[in-house]
């Protein structure tokens, strides 16, 4: 029997009409909700977007595939001769068009290349064009769109504006306007005139994120604490407003290379001595009932790259968007 004078103890119910005796630790166990400490406050941590996000990528098979192809063609662009030991600027005639032999499993090209080499050789020019045109379209559209979206009235009028002028632009005419008057050989015109043309829409995702996020509650709240207008951009509104800058970006990365590629195939893009898969693309057309293989590898190659980083950015979304969980 219970005493109960035992402060030790306590008298909890069995579910049957009954009681049993609990000493104090246990019964204080069964009173406590789930997920509590001792003094009422929650055990975990408290779970961010990010964090939810990274568990719902974690668990894609989407997400894990995109991201290891993504992976190796990094590793490949920086680092090339490890899958490949052959200089693709090396070149011999009186091997022009043959086909696959020991060392050489893609065969040569009309120039007596090795396609191999040039094939791995590529993806550093497209990925670099792709990285650094995506990460300058999302911090020239953020900055603008986020502006415009966070001060309103003629700011919001101008830039969106300009953002419309310049979506009046066709890509590809831009392209071979832009690029035939310049004569560099590196991968940075075509960067620019990517820049160039493509942060309106960027601008325009964060333009319109930023206005549902500077509607929020803790925002107004900030703002009637007398929060300056810098600081409730950068604390409040900008990391609730980045996440569609982000799935955006992501996506349009695949877009880029495939531009790249395509400025390249018309000539405008980039030039040799660089070696493109556009420029492979371009020089295999002509050759390709004499030569499939000079076409197939470089494409074949392209459209992997592209599709990964579009199955990237999908994977993204879905996990940012708590709409589609």
């Amino acid at each position: 029997m219970p005493d109960g004078n035992d402060p030790q103890q306590a008298v909890a119910p069995t579910g049957a009409g009954g009681s049993t005796d609990l000493a104090m630790g246990e019964a204080e166990t069964l009173e406590r909700p789930p997920g509590r400490g001792p003094d009422g406050g929650d055990t975990g941590k408290p779970r961010s977007l990010w964090s939810d996000a990274w568990r719902e990528l974690r668990r894609n098979p989407v997400f894990i595939v995109s991201a290891l192809l993504i992976l190796f063609l990094v590793v490949i662009s920086l680092w090339p001769q490890l899958i490949v030991s052959t200089n693709p600027l090396s070149c011999d005639l009186g091997r022009s068009q043959q086909g696959r032999e020991p060392g050489h499993p893609f065969g040569y090209d009309t120039q007596g290349c090795d396609v191999y080499a040039r094939t791995v050789y590529g993806a550093r020019a497209s990925v670099t064009v792709g990285v650094c045109a995506t990460l300058g379209v999302a911090l020239l559209g953020g900055l603008i769109g986020g502006l415009a979206g966070f001060f309103g009235g003629w700011a919001d009028a101008l830039l969106s504006r300009a953002a419309d002028i310049f979506f009046g632009i066709p890509v590809i005419l831009g392209g071979l306007v832009f690029l035939s008057v310049v004569t560099s050989t590196t991968v940075w015109p075509v960067v620019g005139f990517i820049v160039l043309l493509g942060w309106p829409q960027i601008a325009r995702i964060a333009r319109g994120a930023v206005i549902t996020a500077k509607e929020n509650d803790y925002v107004q709240a900030a703002r009637a604490l007398g929060a300056s207008n810098r600081r409730m951009l950068l604390r409040h509104v900008a990391p609730n407003a980045v996440a569609p800058v982000i799935v955006v970006a992501t996506i349009a990365l695949g877009t880029y290379i495939a531009l790249e590629a395509t400025l390249s195939f018309l000539g405008v893009g980039l030039r040799p001595p660089t070696v493109s898969w556009g420029i492979d693309i371009s020089n295999a057309a002509s050759q390709i009932r004499n030569a499939p293989h000079m076409l197939l590898w470089p494409a074949g190659a392209l459209s992997i790259t592209v599709l990964a980083f579009i199955m990237l950015g999908d994977a993204v979304r879905d996990a940012l968007d708590p709409k589609l969980r």
